[in-house]
């Protein structure tokens, strides 16, 4: 897996070499040479900081773990590749892009690829960060969690003013974390369709998010994703 070169090399550095994380590469290093099929491939897995440097986020939505279903995770929190058709966009992504609809008036795409979003600060990040293949969870509890607490703990020390949306228990757990005053944080249940009823849906959390970021004097987000077919 390609290293991060970008600004969040020297806040993360420190974690590359803990004992915690040698024991994480060689879990994955057996893993992707096992034969079993691992999400995403390899070259994606810190497609986060590459596409969204520590200096430009303004915005972090927190996931668990990446989608276990063929060719739909690439290292972005929520978000497939642009080839998945309309039909097989995630139902969690479907709820998301629902609630866009009904708190912005975004009309809903017909592709659930999000690195618009990543393009314009917002850390598309999970907790942890690959898992295999039609086995959700199954990364959970070898190293990751420390990894991307590190990376939360990174960005609350920011100067700058960040937005963290917080989706589900596990997310929301990360609150304890977010002690700067700087920052907003804005909790809420996970979009999957087992939860988005209980408080996702009418949460108003991409409005509030942007109305954040201008009193703060920071360019809002443009979360309407394009059609491209």
């Amino acid at each position: 897996m390609p290293g991060i070169s970008n600004d969040w090399l020297p806040l993360l550095q420190e974690e590359f070499r803990k004992p915690y994380y040698a024991g994480l590469y060689k879990f994955l290093k057996a893993e992707y040479n096992s034969g079993t099929t691992i999400f995403p491939p390899a070259d994606d897995i810190f497609n986060a900081f590459h596409y969204t440097p520590y200096s430009g986020v303004k915005a972090v939505i927190l996931g668990q773990d990446p989608y276990h279903n063929v060719n739909q995770a690439h290292g972005l929190a929520f978000s497939v590749k642009p080839e998945i058709p309309e039909k097989d966009i995630p139902p969690s992504l479907k709820n998301i892009y629902k609630e866009l609809h009904d708190d912005l008036g975004c009309y809903i795409p017909d592709n659930g690829y999000l690195k618009k979003w990543a393009d314009q600060g917002v850390l598309l990040l999970n907790t942890v960060l690959t898992v295999r293949a039609h086995l959700a969870a199954s990364h959970q509890k070898h190293g990751w969690e420390q990894f991307t607490d590190a990376v939360i703990r990174s960005l609350n020390k920011s100067d700058k003013p960040i937005v963290f949306l917080l989706w589900g228990r596990p997310a929301g757990e990360k609150e304890a974390m977010l002690d700067n005053k700087r920052h907003l944080v804005l909790k809420a249940p996970h979009p999957s369709p087992l939860s988005a009823n209980r408080g996702f849906f009418g949460c108003r959390h991409f409005s509030r998010c942007n109305e954040f970021l201008k009193q703060n004097g920071r360019e809002p987000i443009d979360w309407q994703i394009e059609n491209i077919r």
